[in-house]
């Protein structure tokens, strides 16, 4: 290298430096309990914490005692596994996850939720990364996880809940919730070919087998959701006259029966009573 060269390689180096992006900056998690993940600017969004008490949750006792178990193990550091919410929708699935969250965190200070959008699960390994190693102990939630464009986001899902050669990371404990088992559609396009139709069916329904802990959920009977609407009244102390009569019409109008109807029609109730509601 000639004297003369030196200094202008210097410069181009320094020109390099200044274009690159500089070191994502370590993020704290001081100041919330849940987090939102934005891709886009690397960050980690604080939440309010989630106010829908565990014992509101009628009709699905099984699921939070299963699925709460699961995440005390990992609160303690003890084995468990990544879980898997599917079934009926409006049955309470993101609520119970978000719910039984927070009644862990209340006795287990290192716990924090990182919620990811469905969009941006092919960020998932990198997200992992940046939660590897950290003193908190993470739950990441995909709400309503689905593959709607072949198999690229299934890989991605894949890699992170294997972790490549380093493993997943130990301070993570992933949470989908999903109205399909398998994560997939219905139909593929079958114009792509019935071989590339088939692989990524395989690679889809393979991704459902990285979930050790599958828990359904199945369509609210009239009863259980009835008693839904009867636990909410009680709690928020929301007394009319004929309280079946008016949940029952408020489910006819929605053609459907689920803790999610039922958490709607409440709210309608409280608005009518002028009475606030926590969410």
């Amino acid at each position: 290298m000639s004297q003369e060269s030196s200094p202008l390689l210097i410069r181009i180096a320094e020109a390099l430096e200044r274009l690159a992006p500089p070191p994502a900056a370590e993020p704290s998690f001081a100041e919330a309990r849940l987090y939102r993940f934005d891709p886009a600017r690397d960050a980690f969004l604080g939440a309010p914490d989630y106010a829908l008490a565990l014992d509101l949750l009628v009709g699905v006792e099984r699921q939070k005692a299963r699925f709460f178990e699961n995440l005390t193990r990992f609160a303690n550091g003890l084995p468990c596994n990544h879980a898997l919410l599917w079934g009926a929708r409006g049955a309470g699935k993101s609520s119970m996850a978000k719910a039984a969250f927070m009644a862990a965190a209340a006795d287990h200070a290192s716990l924090r939720m990182v919620e990811i959008d469905r969009d941006e699960i092919a960020v998932l390994p990198h997200l992992f990364d940046r939660l590897r190693g950290r003193a908190e102990r993470f739950v990441v939630l995909c709400d309503d996880l689905s593959f709607e464009e072949g198999a690229a986001a299934a890989k991605s899902l894949k890699s992170a809940l294997e972790g490549g050669v380093g493993g997943p990371p130990e301070n993570v404990l992933f949470v989908a919730t999903s109205n399909r088992r398998h994560l997939m559609p219905r139909a593929h396009d079958e114009a792509r070919g019935m071989i590339a139709v088939a692989e990524d069916a395989e690679e889809e329904v393979s991704v459902s087998d990285r979930f050790g802990l599958w828990i359904g959920f199945s369509t609210m009977d009239q009863a259980a959701y009835l008693e839904a609407v009867r636990s909410y009244a009680a709690r928020f102390d929301l007394a009319v006259e004929e309280l079946d009569r008016r949940a029952l019409q408020w489910s006819q109008l929605r053609g459907a029966r689920s803790g999610r109807v039922a958490w709607q029609f409440i709210r309608d109730l409280a608005g009518e009573l002028g009475k606030p509601l926590p969410m």
